[in-house]
């Protein structure tokens, strides 16, 4: 680690101008948030693995600001040369920037790697102290990483209407009528899953998310795929050229963007005609970038009077299921809660008879700590291989949604924990185990986490197994009124958490992907403020948690899609909306204390095994299916 800050410093004074600072963001060109190997540049230089942060290299000093997820986590893994500073509770890094280094001070990083958004708002900070923000010509990292991973070519895959439930020509002319209200003649698409879901392509070029790097412009009357042309077979680029599509070089995209902002150039330049007319396009004259996911090189080759800065627009319609990846959905998060079903069972089992544990509905009474097998041990990560097995024998199974979360013990408190095999821990049968995890099928994208103990909880653990799992039941049940955002909602799944003065650094709910990304926005449900009010047809997850550093970590999560609701009255004609389970997988009883649960909430616990139950039974076999039965048994205070 030394070493790679000596030579970046190195490259840093010898820069032109000289730079007091670079910033390493976790980005790729396409504000991904997850990257390829080749673009892990923030973990390369710090050595901290999370999917979340930045880094500040300056002449004397290594910062890395990361949020709540992973404070403990990069404790662990930060070398003594780097500073952990902490989102929200440190100086955030524009304002450590402005405070901390002299006027005129040169602030450095590649122009690919940070969004509109978070370049401007760092140039109005540095402007204070007249610091200056300076776009490097090359990525300074890459010239120290001698070792980079290189380029893959993954072919490009055309993700059928069977699964996408629209038509690219329906989805290209109804952003081309979005573009002519705004009085843009052209739009350019940065956020891979924006172009894969516009295009209706997928790919591999990114662990855990089925998309392709490339970029994307539309305009009035033409439409271009950017992208490594090895990807793309004779047959793929026969489809896209079909729906108006025409396939050019990746690297094409800079020079395609300098035509784009001379209105009509890259029009004339395209072989593939669209279904706009010239009449229409020459009406508008403005171009539209998301800012919070447009690279800052890009939209420094426009003019920035002529720049429409707003959320995409097929942002909103990604989010918006339509009914065949409705359907999708529901299928895949039934084949899913199978396979962790199935992987409960075996797990109960392989806990007994290595470990000698009381399993999943016994309460042991620590007497038998002994374990009973000296040749066999279950660890954190060849169980999540098995959880990965069992979800590999599924129909439309392509792989998992993101690195499965196994956790034992303390290491179930690092809230984005990552097993390694040779650090990894084993299972302990007196040890809280929470798994959260997802699969990547061709009709849907999962997320379910699940937190188990195979002995005997102390009473500290029930409790907050209860609070959490209260708030779940809470967030679940929520009624509200058309025009309600996220932010409004995350307090009900908090509130029997804060009454014992407990709490949790994340947000309580994402969007899922249709075989997309795990994390989908626009909207979400957090402390956060997002003014994207919740709509029927999105999916979000609710995924209350609480976790003792050194000791456990709690979280339930359950994917939700949010429907009208049938109120008895409807006050101001807003319309209101409700939520609706789709993943079904047991809670464990055993970690709930009852006592604290209210009649209606045990109701309603009762009523999900029950569904549970229903769903899966013809999924699983007769003695998987047995152990459902006792799993989801009714309960009562």
């Amino acid at each position: 680690m030394a070493a790679t800050l000596f030579a970046l410093r190195t490259l840093m004074s010898s820069h032109n101008p000289p730079l007091d600072a670079l910033v390493v963001p976790s980005e790729d060109y396409h504000q991904s948030e997850y990257v390829s190997a080749r673009d892990k540049r923030r973990e390369f230089v710090s050595g901290f693995t999370g999917s979340a942060g930045v880094a500040l290299i300056t002449m004397n000093k290594a910062l890395l600001w990361t949020d709540g997820r992973y404070f403990l986590q990069a404790t662990q893994q930060l070398s003594g040369e780097w500073k952990l500073m902490r989102m929200g509770e440190d100086p955030a890094l524009d304002v450590w920037l402005v405070v901390n280094l002299p006027s005129d001070a040169a602030i450095g990083v590649d122009p690919w790697c940070v969004s509109v958004e978070t370049a401007q708002r760092w140039e109005r900070a540095f402007a204070k102290n007249q610091q200056k923000l300076v776009q490097t010509s090359t990525n300074l990292v890459d010239e120290v990483w001698k070792n980079r991973p290189s380029a893959e070519a993954n072919p490009v895959v055309v993700h059928p209407i069977e699964y996408s439930g629209r038509s690219v020509t329906d989805k290209l002319k109804d952003l081309r009528d979005k573009l002519t209200h705004a009085r843009a003649h052209g739009i350019i698409f940065t956020a891979l899953d924006e172009v894969a879901w516009l295009y209706n392509i997928r790919g591999s070029d990114v662990s855990y998310c089925p998309v392709v790097h490339a970029f994307a412009i539309v305009t009035i009357n033409s439409a271009f795929l950017y992208v490594d042309k090895r990807k793309v077979s004779s047959e793929v680029n026969s489809v896209l050229k079909e729906n108006g599509i025409e396939v050019r070089d990746y690297s094409a995209v800079s020079s395609d963007v300098v035509l784009l902002a001379s209105a009509g150039q890259l029009d004339l330049s395209s072989s593939v005609k669209g279904n706009g007319t010239k009449e229409e396009e020459n009406k508008n004259d403005f171009i539209w970038v998301d800012s919070a996911s447009c690279c800052y090189a890009l939209y420094s080759k426009l003019n920035s009077d002529k720049v429409i800065l707003q959320q995409s627009p097929v942002a909103l319609p990604k989010a918006l299921k339509n009914p065949v990846e409705m359907e999708g959905l529901k299928k895949a998060h039934i084949r899913d809660g199978a396979a962790v079903v199935q992987y409960l069972v075996w797990l109960d089992k392989q806990m007994q008879e290595i470990y000698g544990a009381g399993g999943y509905f016994v309460e042991g009474d620590g007497a038998n700590k002994k374990k009973k097998s000296e040749t066999m041990k279950l660890t954190e990560v060849t169980a999540s291989d098995k959880l990965e097995s069992f979800r590999a024998s599924k129909e439309h199974f392509r792989g998992l949604s993101f690195p499965t979360i196994s956790s034992v013990g303390p290491n179930a408190a690092i809230i984005h924990y990552s097993p390694e095999p040779e650090t990894c821990a084993e299972f302990d049968p007196e040890s809280i185990y929470l798994f959260d995890s997802g699969a990547q099928y061709l009709d849907g994208t999962t997320d379910i986490t699940r937190t188990v103990h195979f002995g005997k909880p102390s009473a500290r653990e029930k409790a907050c197994y209860t609070a959490v799992l209260k708030g779940h039941i809470a967030m679940g049940n929520a009624r509200f009124p058309n025009g309600t955002n996220g932010h409004t909602l995350d307090i009900l799944a908090r509130i029997p958490l804060w009454k014992d003065g407990l709490d949790y650094r994340h947000g309580t709910g994402h969007g899922i992907g249709s075989y997309l990304n795990v994390h989908e926005g626009p909207h979400l449900i957090s402390f956060r403020p997002r003014n994207v009010p919740l709509q029927a047809s999105m999916t979000v997850t609710d995924e209350p948690g609480y976790y003792e550093d050194g000791s456990f970590g709690i979280r339930l999560e359950n994917v939700l899609i949010i429907k009208e609701a049938d109120t008895k009255f409807n006050f101001g004609d807003k319309g209101y909306l409700s939520f609706e389970h789709i993943t079904w997988a047991p809670y464990q009883t055993k970690l709930i204390n009852l006592s604290l649960l209210a009649p209606d909430e045990i109701d309603w616990l009762n009523t999900y095994h029950s569904k549970c139950r229903d769903i899966l039974a013809s999924h699983l076999d007769q003695s998987e299916l047995a152990w459902l039965k006792k799993a989801t048994e009714p309960v009562s205070a």
